[in-house]
């Protein structure tokens, strides 16, 4: 038995089916209770007069409630929308408007403090899934078939105006079977959940928990250290993380180092680099945990995993392409680049997506004929992902950095992570972004900001260590210290905000 629709993951077979499957504080489901809500929520967003491929937004906190949702969309034969409550009301309002919603899945809570975002919208029924209903009536069967939109993720920006990724049921469920595949996840896993759903990567934790018939734990944390306490308290197998939350894991969670985590078999990261210095630290307090480092991109999910054997090896490496895709170095004049020559990453395989909702245009920049095939092998459409690297001769991949975040300075292009690793490496910072600001005579201005390991970094001395490993032009002229980095909703470092009022 196979799924081909998102809901049904929920009908393969499962161990024990009355365990708990979703925890979420002091509450928790089992798969049993978990199907039985799904198909009441289905149910009650039939009843709002939806139609087949109709959007049903789901604006939530990490909660039993918003697991059900995904789900029931998809029961339901509509596409869900998941929305960071996080987001200013604005942001919220412009995927509610954009995406063209006609159900918006909401709590009382959010209805009292976000109400500004979907006020006056016309035709948007507003459902809330913790309300009584009657007994529905059985659905019929879904209609939807693998290759149907099942949902749209809205990349977070700083400006206000986010734009979706349409997925279908074949690349969510192509992501789900390709990552449990090399994580190794089975039902005996417990997964600690600590990213958003409205981030590919944490709503894939949650397929893969259903898919297995693992346990997935539902959390949300202000400080390392209740991380580091869920961890220990629920027996965590696997939890997976961006870069920011390893820095304040390796740098501001001291219970780190001091806890025994013997149950914690594997971690990963996605969403950046982790500096080779913080990887270093990761492997220092955790010996035993498998350490997988992953690159991808909403628009074609994931693309590379190095594997934990390779982590000392290659610390730097984002590693090799994961299974049923291949990922490949492509140059600007269109050849497929040569071992230590910098070219776009290009990907093609079952995850990558459908394009950006109702903008055709842009969608034709990022998913385009493979270029390496003629067009009589069957005309493939392969994702360009915008972002430089390059492959040693063992064919492993290095992130040199976004094409469109390149910093040019008096000439030269300069890498963000080149000069952010070798800031870290001097163990003066917890964090630090290199940033591009405009110059009337350089262009831009190499320019560092960070959050110092303690009180009173030495910045000039930090400068001149650099000078004696870096060229001149990829020293910073300045660091600028700041208690905290800005970061997007999915917990990234906001680059366009620290330009942006930087260069205010």
């Amino acid at each position: 038995m196979s799924a081909v629709l998102l809901h049904q993951l929920l009908d393969l077979p499962k161990p024990d089916a009355g365990r708990p499957a979703i925890i979420d504080g002091g509450r928790h489901w089992s798969f049993r209770q978990f199907a039985a809500e799904v198909e009441r929520l289905a149910a009650a967003i039939r009843a709002a007069g939806v139609e087949r491929g109709d959007r049903v937004a789901i604006l939530l906190p990490k909660c039993l409630e918003e697991c059900a949702a995904i789900f029931a969309a998809s029961r339901a034969d509509t596409v869900f929308v998941p929305i960071n409550p996080v987001l200013k009301p604005q942001q919220i309002r412009h995927i509610l408007v954009d995406s063209g919603a006609r159900v918006l899945i909401t709590g009382s809570k959010q209805r009292e403090t976000l109400a500004e975002a979907f006020e006056n919208i016309p035709d948007l029924a507003v459902l809330d899934p913790a309300a009584e209903a009657p007994e529905p009536e059985p659905l019929p069967a879904a209609r939807n078939i693998g290759q149907d939109l099942a949902a749209i993720l809205y990349t977070s920006g700083s400006t206000g105006a986010p734009k979706g990724v349409m997925l279908s049921h074949s690349n969510l469920i192509a992501g789900t079977r390709i990552v449990r595949t090399y994580l190794s996840i089975t039902a005996e896993d417990r997964i600690l959940s600590i990213l958003p759903f409205s981030f590919d990567y944490g709503l894939n934790q949650l397929l893969t928990v259903v898919e297995q018939g693992a346990t997935i734990v539902l959390f949300t944390f202000q400080m390392g250290d209740q991380i580091v306490r869920e961890l220990a308290r629920h027996e965590i197998t696997g939890l997976a993380g961006v870069p920011t939350i390893w820095a304040i894991l390796t740098k501001a969670a001291p219970s780190l180092a001091r806890t025994s985590l013997p149950h914690l078999r594997y971690i990963t990261n996605s969403g950046g680099a982790v500096p080779e210095a913080t990887v270093r630290r990761l492997r220092e307090i955790l010996p035993e945990t498998h350490i997988f480092l992953m690159y991808g991109l909403t628009e074609a999910f994931r693309s590379t995993y190095l594997p934990p054997s390779e982590v000392d090896r290659r610390p730097t490496s984002i590693g090799r392409a994961i299974p049923e895709c291949e990922v490949f170095p492509l140059t600007a004049d269109g050849r497929r680049a040569r071992p230590g020559e910098p070219g776009i990453l290009v990907h093609r395989g079952p995850t990558v997506s459908l394009g950006y909702w109702r903008r055709p245009e842009e969608t034709a920049r990022v998913l385009r004929a493979n270029p390496l095939r003629e067009p009589v092998e069957g005309g493939e459409i392969v994702c360009w992902s915008g972002d430089l690297v390059y492959e040693d001769e063992d064919g492993f991949l290095y992130f040199v950095g976004r094409q469109d975040a390149m910093i040019k300075s008096a000439g030269y292009r300069i890498s963000p992570t080149e000069v952010e690793d070798a800031l870290m490496l001097s163990g003066a910072f917890r964090q630090v972004a290199a940033i591009g600001v405009p110059d009337e005579w350089l262009g831009q201005r190499l320019h560092a900001v960070a959050v110092g390991q303690q009180d009173g970094v030495d910045t000039d001395s930090v400068l001149k260590q650099l000078a004696e490993r870096l060229p001149p032009h990829m020293v910073p002229a300045r660091i600028e210290l700041v208690p905290e980095l800005p970061v997007t909703p999915n917990g990234k470092v906001d680059y366009k905000r620290l330009v942006a009022e930087r260069a205010a």
